[in-house]
């Protein structure tokens, strides 16, 4: 499954996405577990979302094949 990343989580990533291998039934929670796993830095962004579909997605959102998902770290504003 790819997720897609931006700002800067396509640093952490060192990719505007990255390929992640879930069973079926994951949640964006565990996603959020094995990224933080593969990737440390990632928990030190304090807060980020995840978008599944162009919709903002709670933790416990259910991944079905095909769907698109995207990291997205905090906005600074100015």
């Amino acid at each position: 499954m790819k997720v897609l990343a931006f700002g800067i989580a396509k640093d952490i990533f060192s990719s505007s996405e990255v390929d992640v291998h879930l069973i079926p039934g994951s949640t964006i929670g565990d996603l959020k577990i094995e990224l933080e796993g593969k990737f440390p830095q990632l928990s030190n962004l304090g807060s980020y979302m995840f978008a599944l579909n162009n919709e903002y997605a709670s933790m416990d959102a259910m991944i079905h094949e095909g769907d698109e998902i995207a990291v997205i770290p905090p906005v600074s504003g100015g």
